[in-house]
């Protein structure tokens, strides 16, 4: 199956989270912090939203930092992806 987003919406795979911390101490899985980068797997096709003409600026592969509680969360064929507005992605990583 596959993800395609309707109007401004984007699919995202939500990248690894650390299990180290930088001095070298594991983490434990409920002690992680989710990262709010992820790569985009799908973009949908802009147009008219909210009677306002929206040009997907994020393509598919562009690795991205969303905001904290955006998105819906949807699992399909065992993997985790979050769909969220274009105005919740808030910065494009180079």
């Amino acid at each position: 199956m596959k993800l395609a987003p309707l109007g401004d919406r984007v699919v995202l795979k939500q990248l690894e989270a650390e299990e180290t911390t930088k001095s070298g101490i594991i983490l434990t899985s409920q002690s992680q912090e989710k990262p709010q980068q992820a790569e985009v797997v799908a973009v949908g096709p802009g147009g008219m939203v909210d009677g306002k003409e929206v040009a997907m600026q994020v393509k598919v592969g562009d690795q991205v930092i969303y905001s904290k509680y955006a998105g819906t969360e949807v699992k399909l064929d065992g993997e985790e992806y979050i769909i969220v507005r274009q105005s919740d992605v808030l910065a494009v990583v180079q």
